[in-house]
């Protein structure tokens, strides 16, 4: 793998990272958003620690973040993630490599769970999650439309070994 560096992400970043999240939203098999938000919203939507951006050459070839899944305190150590890689670097480690990043950068923030919602035939996160320690819990199956067509989303979850276990 080509040097990359993994940085925390800087609202100056945004419009490389919005970049990259409006080519994952086109494939289709990303997310259920149809468009990018705003810097404000987008930021008001993740949690302020655990976002990283990967950096080869100094330019930014993907990034990854933490949401809240509930603004119930019980579950304040809980979050979802998210991960995207630049089209032109995917299959090459690097998505595993910062979402490796982010569970490490989770668990120093008091992150004892992470989970993650995929669609199935996005295959390499599936991959990633799987090969990052995530295990399958379930199978949403058509719990929403994309483009008027009903999507399952495969529910996956981290939970750390050294956060949360007293």
């Amino acid at each position: 793998m080509a040097a990359v560096t993994i940085r925390p992400m800087v609202p100056d970043d945004w419009y490389r990272v919005r970049e990259i999240y409006e080519a994952g939203i086109a494939t289709g098999i990303a997310t259920f958003e149809t468009t990018a938000p705003t810097w404000e919203d987008w930021d008001r939507a993740h949690l302020q620690f655990s976002r990283l951006v990967s950096l080869e050459q100094e330019r930014i070839t993907g990034w990854a973040a933490l949401s809240p899944v509930s603004g119930r305190c019980v579950y304040g150590g809980v979050a979802e993630v998210s991960v995207y890689v630049d089209s032109g670097y995917r299959g090459k480690g690097k998505g595993k490599y910062l979402l490796n990043h982010l569970i490490t950068e989770s668990e120093n923030n008091g992150i004892w769970t992470l989970q993650a919602g995929l669609f199935p035939e996005n295959t390499a996160s599936l991959k990633i999650h799987l090969q990052s320690g995530f295990r399958l819990i379930g199978d949403r199956v058509r719990i929403g439309k994309l483009h008027k067509t009903w999507k399952d989303n495969l529910i996956l979850e981290k939970r750390s070994n050294r956060v949360g276990i007293d």
